[in-house]
């Protein structure tokens, strides 16, 4: 990125005010420095976004999903460092506007490298210009701030209709509301499109889950056909009504062994060939999110030898499966947000009691667990999706839970119905006393299972007591 000279008078006064704001912020230990000089330069400039996003000389990548846009960005991130690319990456998960506007007045390099909340991805997309835009899914999430899913999946089409031919586009072919996005009128593949998917038919779910979400085909309303599901509504699925089936994955995962929070191995099958992959992140979901990041990472020019090398070092992102030692005991967090999310947790967490893959017997004295639920605006207000949940995956597996945050009664109440014998449930909503709590009671290991504003206040408390790792920063 070059340096600020040439640039409107708005926009540099909005760089040096907002660089000043981000200093004082981190200065004071009162946090915002993700956010608050973002929102300053577009107060300022609110083209910044574009003006700045033109300075990179190698383009965007630009990452959207319901769930895992921060842990595939943070996998390709991986890949393209190793590859010696100089990236402007918000790294820190602040996706909307002001993020991606503080990590472009931030930070220094030649590459973009962008998650965005899939609700401002029109937006953002439209001003970056990115060359590459990777689609992971869409997932019931935050009804009260997003509205129904095909809301969303039109904002999508429209977008990728658009950036057709100018952007190159990697989508999920196992959801059939991001996979359709790459074909047009006639079902024929738009140019630059690549979809990624698993092949592994043994990975599939018994049945379709309760809480599965997209039931109709968006070109003909159709009900699809599901031979197999592997991730809520992701799956191998047919539309009897117009034909928009699954299209076959350019990049796809077979041979899938999931080894509980140990992680999962897999094959990876490209145009380029195949390569055996050990990702040291747990549950379906890594997969999917890892398979997405490989397919994007080829698609900018990484060898699939390297890319999976440096896939196999990646390390999980702010509150995506971390584990911190916290004195004897060691505190794995897994952020749980909508029905899809929560149920891969609660998959793996399962995985982990029974001794998958570890060598081990099953855990016959159970879990132990900190489970937080808050209803703020960034979390959506209503937390009805706790009862779409599968917790009922956990009956029989828990030695202790401790249900915490605003809405823990409610949270409490749901882990009665689904079989967690009450004597183990303890209510306390404090984020700070309701850890301390689960953490002394706990054995050598507590999972940590927050909802995103819950997660951010456990990593302000944990950086406050000194135990935050530097890559928080």
């Amino acid at each position: 990125m070059s340096a600020d000279g040439g640039l409107g008078m708005r926009l540099r006064a909005g760089i040096a005010l907002g660089r000043l704001a981000g200093w004082a912020s981190r200065r004071s230990g009162r946090g915002g420095g993700t956010t608050l000089p973002g929102r300053i330069l577009l107060r300022l400039d609110p083209d910044a976004i574009g003006a700045l996003g033109r300075r990179l000389d190698r383009g965007s990548t630009v990452i959207s999903a319901t769930n895992g846009k921060t842990t595939t960005a943070a996998m390709l991130a991986t890949m393209l460092r190793a590859e010696g690319r100089a990236l402007v990456h918000n790294r820190a998960g602040s996706n909307m506007a002001w993020g991606v506007a503080t990590a472009l007045l931030e930070q220094r390099g030649s590459e973009g490298l962008f998650e965005v909340d899939e609700a401002w991805l029109p937006r953002i997309a439209r001003e970056l210009e990115p060359r590459l835009i990777v689609l992971g899914n869409l997932f019931r999430d935050q009804l009260d701030r997003y509205g129904e899913l095909e809301n969303l999946a039109e904002g999508w089409a429209e977008l990728v209709a658009e950036r057709s031919g100018r952007s190159a586009f990697v989508l999920n072919a196992d959801d059939p509301l991001v996979a359709d996005l790459g074909r047009d009128e006639q079902l024929r593949r738009r140019p630059g499109v690549s979809w990624f998917g698993i092949a592994d038919e043994s990975a599939a779910l018994p049945e379709l889950q309760h809480a599965h979400d997209a039931k109709h085909c968006r070109r003909c309303g159709a009900a699809y056909s599901y031979a197999r599901a592997f991730v809520g509504h992701l799956g191998h699925y047919s539309c009897p009504g117009c034909g928009a089936d699954r299209p076959a994955p350019d990049v796809s995962a077979e041979r899938i062994e999931l080894e509980g929070m140990r992680g999962s191995r897999f094959v990876v099958r490209t145009r380029e060939g195949e390569a055996e992959v050990r990702l040291p992140l747990p549950g379906l979901y890594n997969v999917y999110n890892a398979l997405a990041a490989l397919a994007a990472a080829l698609e900018l020019g990484v060898p699939l030898s390297r890319a999976v090398a440096a896939l196999e070092r990646v390390e999980a992102a702010f509150g995506r499966v971390e584990t911190i030692q916290v004195g004897e005991r060691s505190l794995s967090i897994l952020l749980i947000k909508n029905p899809a999310g929560a149920n891969e947790v609660l998959r793996t967490l399962r995985l982990e009691a029974e001794g998958a893959g570890s060598g081990r017997g099953r855990d016959e004295e159970g879990l132990d667990l900190w489970i937080a639920l808050n209803d703020r605006i960034a979390d959506g207000r209503d937390v009805s999706w706790i009862w779409d949940a599968d917790f009922e995956l956990l009956a029989g597996l828990v030695r202790r839970v401790v249900c915490a945050g605003t809405r823990a009664p409610e949270l409490a109440l749901r882990l009665k119905y689904a079989g967690v014998e009450p004597s183990r449930i303890v209510v306390r909503e404090g984020i700070g006393d309701s850890l301390d709590d689960a953490i002394a009671g706990a054995r050598e290991r507590l999972f940590a299972l927050p909802t995103y504003t819950a997660l951010l206040e456990l990593r302000t408390l944990l950086a406050q007591r000194g135990l935050a790792p530097e890559y928080w920063a």
